[in-house]
Formats: C-alpha cells, structure tokens, sequence
C-alpha cells in the first residue's frame, strides 16, 4: 500500500516536470527557476527530484510486462 502513495507522488513531480519543460519549450519560461530562482540550491533539488521520480517511473515498465492477461 505504501507503494501506492510513493507511485502517486513520483507520477506527479514527474508531470510538473513534464508541464515545466513544455513552458521551457513553447515561450522559454522555466517555472522551477522563477519561483526558485536560476540554479540555486532549492531549485537544483526540485530538477534532482524530477530527474528521480523519472528514473522511478522506469519501474512501471516492469509492472506493464509483468502482468499475465
């Protein structure tokens, strides 16, 4: 179950990723730094968690092939 939670949280920072690199590449915005600031320690961690959370979601792959139908 605790899975679950981790999944959802994972799948999340991964869209907020995902919509902050679509501002990146239509008008040039980079969400992370204008709230965070450009390359600062808080918004190195928020693009190391993205980085993360997309290297996790490879592990849903598995779960995709594991399945028996």
């Amino acid at each position: 179950m605790g899975n679950k939670y981790l999944d959802c949280a994972a799948l999340t920072v991964a869209i907020i990723g995902a919509v902050n690199w679509g501002l990146i590449g239509l008008f040039r915005f980079d969400l992370v730094a204008f709230i965070f600031g450009d390359m600062t320690w808080l918004s190195r961690i928020v693009y190391s968690l993205v980085g993360l959370c997309g290297l996790y979601l490879l592990t849903f792959y598995m779960n995709i092939f594991d399945r028996t139908e």
